[in-house]
């Protein structure tokens, strides 16, 4: 467990690249209650010169945090993130006498700020109610024919330290032992408790040396010499061959509708584009040729 002075650390030079105080995080689903029921996001959790702080500000201080503090007990990290809002309140009212907010470099941030805020709220008003369900099952159709029929096979594997150990398993093997019952015995792997099932699996989705091995087996066969890869050695049994079946259409549809919002961005932004006059230059400062 993180010391209360480290764990201080990580909150307050863990944030915003190196920044002691934080931009105020745009509002999202309050995260669930660690441990018990937390109060509602808008109790006054502080008061400093009569402006208040929310627990809604505290929660938003928490999800800004680096993964590794996220996973600390809420209670644990909610009084350094309070002083951390408070620091923050006196800092901002600390600049506001002195006008900051009015001065140009401010004032460009918060153009900046604006435009992407604005970009954001105009994208999710173009997409909002866009992919429709006769959409997407378009698209799955298209989907479907672009899928490329990918070879699986179903195996088991038993991983060992040494290529004598492997060895050792592939002769029992030759006089008859079980193979699943060998991998609960004698596999490193975690899968060796299921006997090293591991399922289908996709040239892709192994290691070379191992979906080699594994897929020049015919089904039943296990390998006669054992297997090297960077994990150890391996003894696998191929028990299945099969064309891997599409993802069904629920299975596919947060990136068919991610492929429909793409188009629809695509298309919009070809709009805005044709009805634009558009002049850019390169770092030489001459036109650089327009874009078809």
């Amino acid at each position: 467990m993180l010391s209360r002075l480290s764990l201080a650390a990580v909150l307050v030079f863990g944030l915003g690249g190196g920044s002691a105080v934080a931009a105020p995080a745009a509002p999202a689903a309050a995260v669930p209650a660690p441990a018990g029921v937390l109060p509602p996001g808008n109790t006054v959790v502080a008061r400093i010169d009569g402006v208040e702080l929310h627990l809604a500000d505290v929660e938003a201080a928490e999800r800004s945090l680096p993964p590794q503090a996220q996973k600390l007990p809420f209670a644990e990290i909610y009084p350094i993130l309070l002083d951390r809002l408070v620091d923050g309140a006196l800092i901002t009212e600390a600049g506001r006498k002195e006008h900051l907010e009015d001065t140009p470099a401010v004032q460009q941030r918060l153009k900046l700020y604006e435009d992407h805020l604005i970009q954001q709220a105009y994208l999710e008003e173009l997409l909002k109610g866009a992919a429709s369900e006769d959409q997407l099952k378009a698209r799955y159709q298209q989907f479907l024919k672009q899928q490329k029929p990918q070879q699986e096979v179903r195996a088991r594997h038993i991983l060992v330290p040494t290529e004598a150990e492997a060895k050792s398993i592939i002769a029992q093997l030759d006089k008859g032992a079980d193979f699943a019952t060998l991998a609960k015995k004698y596999s490193k792997d975690p899968g060796g408790a299921s006997g090293g099932d591991l399922g289908y699996f996709t040239r892709d989705d192994m290691v070379p040396a191992f979906s080699a091995a594994a897929f020049a087996l015919p089904v039943g066969k296990y390998t006669e010499t054992p297997v090297k890869t960077e994990f150890g050695w391996h003894v696998i049994l191929v028990e299945d061959r099969r064309v891997k079946p599409p993802p069904t259409f629920e299975e596919a549809r947060p990136q068919l509708t991610r492929i429909v919002a793409h188009d629809i961005i695509a298309a919009k932004l070809k709009e805005l584009h044709d009805s634009a006059k558009i002049e850019t230059y390169g770092l030489d400062g001459k036109p650089l040729p327009a874009a078809n």
